[in-house]
Protein backbone atom coordinates (compact mmCIF):
# COMPACT_ATOMS: atom_id res chain seq x y z
CA UNK A 1 0.00 0.00 0.00
CA UNK A 2 1.69 2.84 -1.18
CA UNK A 3 1.54 6.60 0.66
CA UNK A 4 -1.42 8.60 -0.04
CA UNK A 5 -0.14 12.11 -0.18
CA UNK A 6 1.76 14.61 1.89
CA UNK A 7 -0.12 14.15 5.32
CA UNK A 8 0.73 10.02 5.21
CA UNK A 9 2.96 9.05 7.58
CA UNK A 10 5.87 8.30 4.89
CA UNK A 11 9.63 9.13 4.72
CA UNK A 12 11.82 8.84 1.78
CA UNK A 13 13.92 5.97 1.62
CA UNK A 14 16.93 5.95 -0.38
CA UNK A 15 18.11 3.01 -2.67
CA UNK A 16 20.85 4.29 -4.96
CA UNK A 17 20.53 7.20 -6.49
CA UNK A 18 16.67 6.83 -6.05
CA UNK A 19 14.45 8.31 -3.12
CA UNK A 20 10.80 6.70 -3.04
CA UNK A 21 8.57 6.56 -0.09
CA UNK A 22 7.98 3.81 2.36
CA UNK A 23 5.26 2.06 2.11
CA UNK A 24 2.52 2.33 5.53
CA UNK A 25 -0.20 0.03 7.17
CA UNK A 26 -3.08 0.71 9.36
CA UNK A 27 -2.64 0.81 13.09
CA UNK A 28 -4.81 -1.91 13.47
CA UNK A 29 -5.34 -5.99 12.30
CA UNK A 30 -8.60 -7.69 12.30
CA UNK A 31 -9.88 -9.64 14.58
CA UNK A 32 -13.24 -10.82 13.48
CA UNK A 33 -15.24 -10.12 9.76
CA UNK A 34 -18.50 -10.02 8.22
CA UNK A 35 -19.03 -11.92 5.22
CA UNK A 36 -20.69 -9.66 1.97
CA UNK A 37 -21.54 -10.67 -1.33
CA UNK A 38 -21.06 -9.68 -5.05
CA UNK A 39 -24.88 -9.75 -6.50
CA UNK A 40 -25.12 -10.13 -10.33
CA UNK A 41 -26.29 -7.77 -12.87
CA UNK A 42 -29.84 -8.92 -12.85
CA UNK A 43 -29.81 -9.40 -9.06
CA UNK A 44 -29.10 -5.61 -8.94
CA UNK A 45 -31.51 -3.95 -11.49
CA UNK A 46 -34.54 -5.62 -9.67
CA UNK A 47 -33.35 -4.33 -6.60
CA UNK A 48 -32.94 -1.25 -7.86
CA UNK A 49 -36.60 -1.14 -9.15
CA UNK A 50 -37.50 -1.79 -6.28
CA UNK A 51 -35.95 0.89 -4.27
CA UNK A 52 -36.75 3.65 -6.50
CA UNK A 53 -33.59 4.26 -7.65
CA UNK A 54 -32.60 5.86 -4.02
CA UNK A 55 -29.52 4.09 -3.00
CA UNK A 56 -31.04 4.70 0.96
CA UNK A 57 -34.45 2.59 0.28
CA UNK A 58 -31.63 -0.70 -1.04
CA UNK A 59 -31.73 -3.60 1.15
CA UNK A 60 -27.94 -3.64 2.75
CA UNK A 61 -27.92 -7.50 2.20
CA UNK A 62 -27.79 -6.16 -1.71
CA UNK A 63 -24.70 -4.28 -1.20
CA UNK A 64 -21.37 -5.21 -1.75
CA UNK A 65 -19.09 -1.91 -0.91
CA UNK A 66 -21.16 -0.01 1.25
CA UNK A 67 -20.58 3.90 1.22
CA UNK A 68 -23.88 4.92 1.52
CA UNK A 69 -22.55 6.98 5.01
CA UNK A 70 -19.69 7.01 7.80
CA UNK A 71 -21.98 7.52 9.67
CA UNK A 72 -22.44 4.57 12.63
CA UNK A 73 -20.96 2.39 10.04
CA UNK A 74 -16.90 2.75 11.49
CA UNK A 75 -15.93 -0.65 13.32
CA UNK A 76 -15.36 -0.45 16.60
CA UNK A 77 -12.20 -1.41 18.47
CA UNK A 78 -11.70 -4.52 21.22
CA UNK A 79 -11.70 -1.61 23.72
CA UNK A 80 -14.54 -0.06 22.61
CA UNK A 81 -16.59 -3.83 22.49
CA UNK A 82 -15.05 -4.73 26.21
CA UNK A 83 -16.47 -1.31 27.43
CA UNK A 84 -19.78 -2.21 26.58
CA UNK A 85 -19.76 -5.27 29.02
CA UNK A 86 -19.34 -2.41 31.22
CA UNK A 87 -22.53 -0.49 30.77
CA UNK A 88 -24.25 1.08 33.80
CA UNK A 89 -27.99 0.62 32.57
CA UNK A 90 -29.03 2.50 35.87
CA UNK A 91 -31.60 4.67 34.47
CA UNK A 92 -30.27 7.78 36.30
CA UNK A 93 -27.01 8.49 36.93
CA UNK A 94 -25.13 5.65 34.91
CA UNK A 95 -21.11 6.20 35.57
CA UNK A 96 -20.69 5.86 31.92
CA UNK A 97 -22.46 9.13 31.62
CA UNK A 98 -19.44 10.43 33.51
CA UNK A 99 -17.12 8.73 32.28
CA UNK A 100 -18.53 10.03 28.80
CA UNK A 101 -18.61 13.66 30.21
CA UNK A 102 -14.51 13.66 31.31
CA UNK A 103 -13.81 12.42 27.59
CA UNK A 104 -15.69 15.34 26.21
CA UNK A 105 -14.27 17.82 28.97
CA UNK A 106 -10.85 16.72 28.20
CA UNK A 107 -10.64 16.41 24.22
CA UNK A 108 -12.87 19.02 23.41
CA UNK A 109 -13.15 22.04 26.52
CA UNK A 110 -16.55 22.41 26.51
CA UNK A 111 -18.35 23.20 30.27
CA UNK A 112 -21.83 21.21 29.97
CA UNK A 113 -22.64 18.02 28.23
CA UNK A 114 -26.38 17.16 27.22
CA UNK A 115 -26.07 13.58 25.77
CA UNK A 116 -28.38 12.77 22.61
CA UNK A 117 -29.73 9.87 20.64
CA UNK A 118 -27.56 11.19 17.63
CA UNK A 119 -26.62 13.97 16.41
CA UNK A 120 -29.88 15.55 14.97
CA UNK A 121 -30.75 15.13 18.48
CA UNK A 122 -28.67 17.89 19.40
CA UNK A 123 -29.52 20.09 16.77
CA UNK A 124 -33.01 19.56 16.93
CA UNK A 125 -32.82 20.79 21.08
CA UNK A 126 -30.35 23.56 19.96
CA UNK A 127 -32.86 25.36 17.74
CA UNK A 128 -35.63 25.19 20.09
CA UNK A 129 -33.56 27.07 22.57
CA UNK A 130 -32.14 29.46 20.72
CA UNK A 131 -34.26 30.17 17.40
CA UNK A 132 -37.11 31.81 17.07
CA UNK A 133 -39.38 33.09 14.45
CA UNK A 134 -38.19 35.79 11.97
CA UNK A 135 -34.19 34.73 13.38
CA UNK A 136 -31.34 34.83 10.72
CA UNK A 137 -28.60 31.73 11.49
CA UNK A 138 -25.24 32.02 8.99
CA UNK A 139 -23.27 29.38 8.68
CA UNK A 140 -20.33 27.91 6.07
CA UNK A 141 -22.60 25.92 4.05
CA UNK A 142 -25.68 24.05 4.78
CA UNK A 143 -26.07 20.46 6.01
CA UNK A 144 -29.43 19.17 5.44
CA UNK A 145 -30.58 18.03 8.98
CA UNK A 146 -28.87 21.30 10.51
CA UNK A 147 -31.21 23.34 8.07
CA UNK A 148 -34.27 21.69 8.79
CA UNK A 149 -34.59 22.19 12.02
CA UNK A 150 -32.80 25.66 11.89
CA UNK A 151 -36.13 26.46 9.48
CA UNK A 152 -38.65 24.29 11.44
CA UNK A 153 -37.63 26.79 14.14
CA UNK A 154 -38.57 29.55 12.20
CA UNK A 155 -34.97 30.77 11.30
CA UNK A 156 -33.63 31.87 7.90
CA UNK A 157 -30.36 29.84 6.99
CA UNK A 158 -27.86 32.03 5.52
CA UNK A 159 -24.57 30.57 3.35
CA UNK A 160 -21.55 32.42 4.37
CA UNK A 161 -18.81 30.22 3.15
CA UNK A 162 -16.29 31.48 0.67
CA UNK A 163 -17.08 31.13 -2.88
CA UNK A 164 -14.57 28.49 -3.71
CA UNK A 165 -16.09 26.27 -1.40
CA UNK A 166 -18.64 25.97 -4.15
CA UNK A 167 -16.35 25.37 -6.64
CA UNK A 168 -15.20 22.04 -6.77
CA UNK A 169 -12.15 22.33 -8.97
CA UNK A 170 -10.66 25.43 -6.50
CA UNK A 171 -7.08 23.97 -5.00
CA UNK A 172 -7.80 26.20 -1.92
CA UNK A 173 -6.55 24.03 1.15
CA UNK A 174 -9.72 25.33 3.72
CA UNK A 175 -12.61 25.82 1.29
CA UNK A 176 -14.94 24.97 4.41
CA UNK A 177 -13.55 28.62 5.78
CA UNK A 178 -16.20 31.07 6.22
CA UNK A 179 -16.63 34.63 3.89
CA UNK A 180 -15.92 37.20 6.89
CA UNK A 181 -17.48 40.23 4.73
CA UNK A 182 -20.66 37.69 4.00
CA UNK A 183 -20.89 37.05 7.73
CA UNK A 184 -20.54 40.60 8.73
CA UNK A 185 -23.23 42.12 6.43
CA UNK A 186 -25.34 39.07 7.92
CA UNK A 187 -24.25 40.14 11.61
CA UNK A 188 -25.04 44.20 11.15
CA UNK A 189 -28.29 43.28 8.63
CA UNK A 190 -29.98 40.54 10.23
CA UNK A 191 -33.25 41.35 12.54
CA UNK A 192 -31.84 38.75 15.24
CA UNK A 193 -28.68 36.06 14.85
CA UNK A 194 -29.46 33.83 17.41
CA UNK A 195 -25.83 32.02 16.92
CA UNK A 196 -23.55 31.88 13.74
CA UNK A 197 -23.23 28.18 12.99
CA UNK A 198 -19.36 26.82 11.67
CA UNK A 199 -19.85 23.09 9.99
CA UNK A 200 -15.71 21.59 10.59
CA UNK A 201 -15.50 19.67 8.38
CA UNK A 202 -18.13 21.20 5.62
CA UNK A 203 -19.72 18.10 4.19
CA UNK A 204 -21.54 19.25 1.52
CA UNK A 205 -18.66 21.28 0.22
CA UNK A 206 -16.63 17.74 -0.32
CA UNK A 207 -15.62 17.29 3.25
CA UNK A 208 -13.58 20.68 3.67
CA UNK A 209 -12.04 22.11 6.24
CA UNK A 210 -11.93 25.56 8.16
CA UNK A 211 -8.57 26.64 9.03
CA UNK A 212 -7.91 27.68 12.83
CA UNK A 213 -7.33 31.16 11.78
CA UNK A 214 -10.65 31.83 10.37
CA UNK A 215 -12.04 29.48 13.05
CA UNK A 216 -10.58 32.28 15.44
CA UNK A 217 -11.71 35.23 12.86
CA UNK A 218 -15.13 33.91 13.01
CA UNK A 219 -15.15 34.20 16.63
CA UNK A 220 -13.73 37.40 17.49
CA UNK A 221 -16.13 39.34 14.47
CA UNK A 222 -19.55 37.43 16.23
CA UNK A 223 -17.96 38.13 20.05
CA UNK A 224 -18.23 42.21 18.67
CA UNK A 225 -21.46 41.79 18.08
CA UNK A 226 -22.27 39.73 20.89
CA UNK A 227 -23.47 36.54 18.63
CA UNK A 228 -22.08 32.69 20.02
CA UNK A 229 -20.52 30.79 17.68
CA UNK A 230 -22.48 26.80 17.60
CA UNK A 231 -19.90 24.27 15.54
CA UNK A 232 -21.08 21.06 13.79
CA UNK A 233 -18.29 19.09 15.62
CA UNK A 234 -19.33 15.88 13.77
CA UNK A 235 -15.96 15.45 12.11
CA UNK A 236 -13.84 18.31 14.21
CA UNK A 237 -11.09 15.44 14.57
CA UNK A 238 -10.47 15.35 10.98
CA UNK A 239 -10.47 19.27 10.69
CA UNK A 240 -7.70 18.71 12.99
CA UNK A 241 -5.66 16.65 10.96
CA UNK A 242 -6.14 19.04 7.80
CA UNK A 243 -4.65 22.02 9.99
CA UNK A 244 -2.15 19.64 11.11
CA UNK A 245 -1.26 18.93 7.46
CA UNK A 246 -1.57 22.25 5.69
CA UNK A 247 -2.00 25.34 7.95
CA UNK A 248 1.52 26.76 8.64
CA UNK A 249 2.48 26.82 12.73
CA UNK A 250 0.66 23.22 13.52
CA UNK A 251 2.65 20.75 11.56
CA UNK A 252 4.14 20.06 15.25
CA UNK A 253 1.41 20.03 17.59
CA UNK A 254 -0.91 16.93 18.14
CA UNK A 255 -4.73 16.31 16.48
CA UNK A 256 -5.95 16.46 20.30
CA UNK A 257 -4.43 19.83 20.68
CA UNK A 258 -5.30 21.47 17.61
CA UNK A 259 -8.98 19.61 18.37
CA UNK A 260 -8.87 21.78 21.84
CA UNK A 261 -7.78 25.12 20.16
CA UNK A 262 -9.94 25.02 17.70
CA UNK A 263 -12.95 24.39 20.05
CA UNK A 264 -11.77 27.32 21.75
CA UNK A 265 -12.85 29.19 19.61
CA UNK A 266 -16.46 28.08 19.73
CA UNK A 267 -19.52 28.49 22.65
CA UNK A 268 -20.87 25.06 22.12
CA UNK A 269 -21.85 22.33 19.94
CA UNK A 270 -23.60 19.96 17.79
CA UNK A 271 -22.29 16.41 17.90
CA UNK A 272 -22.96 13.45 15.97
CA UNK A 273 -20.67 10.65 17.30
CA UNK A 274 -21.60 8.02 14.98
CA UNK A 275 -18.60 9.72 13.17
CA UNK A 276 -15.37 11.18 14.51
CA UNK A 277 -16.01 8.80 18.01
CA UNK A 278 -16.45 5.42 16.10
CA UNK A 279 -19.79 4.30 17.65
CA UNK A 280 -23.01 3.23 15.76
CA UNK A 281 -25.37 5.40 17.59
CA UNK A 282 -24.94 8.19 20.07
CA UNK A 283 -24.34 11.72 19.88
CA UNK A 284 -24.05 15.11 22.42
CA UNK A 285 -24.72 19.04 22.77
CA UNK A 286 -21.98 21.15 24.28
CA UNK A 287 -22.58 24.24 25.76
CA UNK A 288 -20.39 26.92 28.04
CA UNK A 289 -22.94 28.94 28.83
CA UNK A 290 -24.47 27.89 32.18
CA UNK A 291 -28.56 29.29 31.31
CA UNK A 292 -28.32 27.92 28.12
CA UNK A 293 -27.02 24.19 29.25
CA UNK A 294 -29.99 24.51 32.00
CA UNK A 295 -32.79 25.06 28.80
CA UNK A 296 -31.60 22.12 27.27
CA UNK A 297 -30.97 19.91 29.97
CA UNK A 298 -34.73 20.72 31.21
CA UNK A 299 -36.03 19.49 26.88
CA UNK A 300 -33.42 16.77 26.62
CA UNK A 301 -36.06 15.04 29.13
CA UNK A 302 -38.80 15.95 26.99
CA UNK A 303 -37.36 14.46 23.14
CA UNK A 304 -34.75 12.16 24.29
CA UNK A 305 -34.53 11.13 27.95
CA UNK A 306 -32.68 11.90 31.26
CA UNK A 307 -30.03 14.38 30.95
CA UNK A 308 -27.33 11.90 32.27
CA UNK A 309 -28.63 9.15 29.18
CA UNK A 310 -30.40 11.18 26.50
CA UNK A 311 -31.33 8.71 24.38
CA UNK A 312 -28.03 6.22 24.79
CA UNK A 313 -28.05 2.93 26.90
CA UNK A 314 -25.11 3.08 29.22
CA UNK A 315 -22.89 0.81 27.46
CA UNK A 316 -23.21 3.10 24.36
CA UNK A 317 -22.08 6.40 26.19
CA UNK A 318 -19.05 4.28 27.17
CA UNK A 319 -18.67 3.17 24.09
CA UNK A 320 -18.29 6.56 22.89
CA UNK A 321 -15.90 7.65 25.40
CA UNK A 322 -13.22 5.24 24.48
CA UNK A 323 -14.12 6.24 21.15
CA UNK A 324 -13.38 9.53 21.28
CA UNK A 325 -10.01 8.92 23.17
CA UNK A 326 -8.75 6.67 19.76
CA UNK A 327 -10.28 9.05 17.71
CA UNK A 328 -7.57 12.20 18.52
CA UNK A 329 -4.83 9.80 18.25
CA UNK A 330 -2.41 10.85 15.41
CA UNK A 331 -1.90 7.42 13.61
CA UNK A 332 -5.66 6.63 13.81
CA UNK A 333 -6.60 10.15 11.82
CA UNK A 334 -3.23 9.25 9.27
CA UNK A 335 -4.72 5.82 8.56
CA UNK A 336 -8.10 7.21 8.29
CA UNK A 337 -7.88 10.36 5.88
CA UNK A 338 -4.62 8.00 4.29
CA UNK A 339 -7.72 5.98 3.13
CA UNK A 340 -9.65 8.46 1.32
CA UNK A 341 -6.77 9.85 0.07
CA UNK A 342 -5.80 6.53 -1.55
CA UNK A 343 -9.08 6.49 -3.50
CA UNK A 344 -9.16 9.54 -4.38
CA UNK A 345 -5.98 9.30 -6.19
CA UNK A 346 -6.32 6.68 -7.93
CA UNK A 347 -9.47 8.09 -9.06
CA UNK A 348 -7.86 11.33 -10.26
CA UNK A 349 -5.05 9.34 -11.91
CA UNK A 350 -7.95 7.95 -13.84
CA UNK A 351 -9.32 11.36 -14.99
CA UNK A 352 -12.03 10.81 -12.90
CA UNK A 353 -13.38 14.46 -12.21
CA UNK A 354 -13.73 14.65 -8.48
CA UNK A 355 -13.56 17.56 -5.50
CA UNK A 356 -10.12 19.06 -4.66
CA UNK A 357 -8.67 18.92 -2.60
CA UNK A 358 -9.28 15.52 -1.44
CA UNK A 359 -11.55 15.70 2.05
CA UNK A 360 -11.57 13.77 4.85
CA UNK A 361 -13.80 11.27 5.34
CA UNK A 362 -15.00 10.84 1.37
CA UNK A 363 -14.55 11.31 -2.34
CA UNK A 364 -16.92 13.70 -4.09
CA UNK A 365 -17.53 12.70 -7.49
CA UNK A 366 -19.04 16.11 -9.71
CA UNK A 367 -22.22 14.25 -11.52
CA UNK A 368 -21.86 17.54 -13.52
CA UNK A 369 -18.88 16.59 -15.51
CA UNK A 370 -19.97 12.99 -15.63
CA UNK A 371 -23.08 14.13 -17.42
CA UNK A 372 -22.74 17.46 -18.55
CA UNK A 373 -25.29 17.62 -21.00
CA UNK A 374 -28.02 16.55 -18.29
CA UNK A 375 -30.59 19.25 -16.97
CA UNK A 376 -29.97 19.82 -13.17
CA UNK A 377 -34.15 19.01 -12.60
CA UNK A 378 -33.03 14.91 -14.50
CA UNK A 379 -31.47 14.64 -11.11
CA UNK A 380 -27.87 13.82 -12.30
CA UNK A 381 -26.00 13.37 -9.13
CA UNK A 382 -28.90 10.95 -8.61
CA UNK A 383 -28.70 9.06 -11.47
CA UNK A 384 -24.76 8.71 -11.00
CA UNK A 385 -25.49 7.25 -7.86
CA UNK A 386 -27.55 4.65 -9.32
CA UNK A 387 -25.70 3.79 -12.21
CA UNK A 388 -22.68 2.99 -9.80
CA UNK A 389 -24.90 0.30 -7.47
CA UNK A 390 -25.76 -1.28 -11.17
CA UNK A 391 -22.43 -1.49 -12.05
CA UNK A 392 -20.47 -3.47 -8.96
CA UNK A 393 -23.01 -3.01 -6.37
CA UNK A 394 -21.09 0.33 -4.74
CA UNK A 395 -23.59 2.06 -2.50
CA UNK A 396 -23.31 5.95 -2.60
CA UNK A 397 -25.02 9.02 -1.23
CA UNK A 398 -26.83 11.96 -3.55
CA UNK A 399 -25.66 15.01 -2.58
CA UNK A 400 -26.97 17.55 -5.13
CA UNK A 401 -30.73 18.98 -5.71
CA UNK A 402 -32.40 16.21 -4.28
CA UNK A 403 -30.49 16.08 -1.20
CA UNK A 404 -31.14 20.28 -1.48
CA UNK A 405 -34.83 20.13 -1.15
CA UNK A 406 -37.01 23.52 -1.77
CA UNK A 407 -37.44 26.96 -0.34
CA UNK A 408 -39.39 26.40 2.88
CA UNK A 409 -41.42 29.84 1.69
CA UNK A 410 -41.28 29.48 -1.99
CA UNK A 411 -42.07 25.72 -2.45
CA UNK A 412 -39.44 25.99 -5.24
CA UNK A 413 -36.41 23.48 -6.02
CA UNK A 414 -32.77 24.69 -4.49
CA UNK A 415 -30.74 24.58 -7.11
CA UNK A 416 -27.44 24.03 -5.78
CA UNK A 417 -24.12 24.43 -7.46
CA UNK A 418 -22.51 21.59 -6.67
CA UNK A 419 -23.85 18.31 -7.81
CA UNK A 420 -22.17 15.39 -6.20
CA UNK A 421 -21.98 12.12 -5.56
CA UNK A 422 -20.48 11.00 -2.30
CA UNK A 423 -18.43 8.12 -2.06
CA UNK A 424 -18.29 7.85 1.89
CA UNK A 425 -15.84 5.53 3.72
CA UNK A 426 -16.75 4.36 6.92
CA UNK A 427 -13.41 4.12 9.32
CA UNK A 428 -11.81 0.46 10.22
CA UNK A 429 -13.95 -1.03 7.76
CA UNK A 430 -12.52 -1.61 4.46
CA UNK A 431 -9.12 -2.47 3.12
CA UNK A 432 -7.33 -1.52 0.24
CA UNK A 433 -8.32 -3.61 -2.02
CA UNK A 434 -11.75 -2.80 -1.53
CA UNK A 435 -10.76 0.79 -2.66
CA UNK A 436 -9.62 -0.56 -6.03
CA UNK A 437 -12.71 -2.24 -6.78
CA UNK A 438 -14.29 1.15 -5.93
CA UNK A 439 -12.22 3.25 -8.12
CA UNK A 440 -12.71 0.27 -11.25
CA UNK A 441 -16.19 0.64 -11.12
CA UNK A 442 -16.13 4.50 -10.86
CA UNK A 443 -14.03 4.65 -13.85
CA UNK A 444 -16.21 2.13 -15.97
CA UNK A 445 -19.40 4.24 -15.13
CA UNK A 446 -17.42 7.78 -15.95
CA UNK A 447 -16.27 6.11 -19.34
CA UNK A 448 -19.62 4.83 -20.27
CA UNK A 449 -20.45 5.53 -24.12
CA UNK A 450 -24.03 5.66 -23.53
CA UNK A 451 -25.30 8.07 -21.05
CA UNK A 452 -28.51 7.80 -19.15
CA UNK A 453 -30.78 10.34 -19.72
CA UNK A 454 -31.51 10.82 -15.99
CA UNK A 455 -34.44 10.54 -13.64
CA UNK A 456 -38.22 11.72 -12.59
CA UNK A 457 -39.15 11.75 -9.35
CA UNK A 458 -42.74 9.81 -8.39
CA UNK A 459 -42.55 10.22 -4.92
CA UNK A 460 -41.71 12.93 -2.79
CA UNK A 461 -42.01 12.78 1.09
CA UNK A 462 -42.91 16.38 2.97
CA UNK A 463 -39.37 16.47 4.80
CA UNK A 464 -35.45 15.32 3.92
CA UNK A 465 -37.10 14.03 0.79
CA UNK A 466 -33.23 12.57 -0.38
CA UNK A 467 -34.09 9.44 2.32
CA UNK A 468 -37.18 8.28 0.99
CA UNK A 469 -37.92 9.36 -2.37
CA UNK A 470 -38.75 7.28 -5.22
CA UNK A 471 -37.21 7.75 -9.36
CA UNK A 472 -38.12 6.50 -12.45
CA UNK A 473 -35.67 6.12 -15.64
CA UNK A 474 -36.19 8.85 -18.15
Amino acid sequence: MNSPSSSSPTALRTTGQQLRRRSWAEPWKIKMVEPIKLTTAEQRTAAMRAAGYNTFLLRSEDVYIDLLTDSGTSAMSDWQWAGLMLGDEAYAGSKNYYHLEEAVSRHYGYKHLIPTHQGRGAEHILSQIMIRPGDTVPGNMYFTTTRFHQEHAGATFVDVVIDEGHDPASPHPFKGNVDLAKLERVLTTAKHVPYACLAATVNMAGGQPVSMANAHAVHELCARHSVPVMMDATRAVENAWFIKCREPGYAEKTCAEILREFCSYTDGCTMSGKKDALVNIGGWLSLNDDALAEKARNLVVVFEGLHTYGGMAGRDMEAMARGIEESVQDDHMRARVGQVEYLGELLLAAGVPIVAPIGGHAIYLDARRFYPDMPQDNFPAQTLASELYLDAGVRAMERGIVSAGRDAKTGQNHHPKLELVRLTIPRRVYTQAHMDVVAESVEAVFQQTKKPRGLRMVYEPEYLRFFQARFEPI
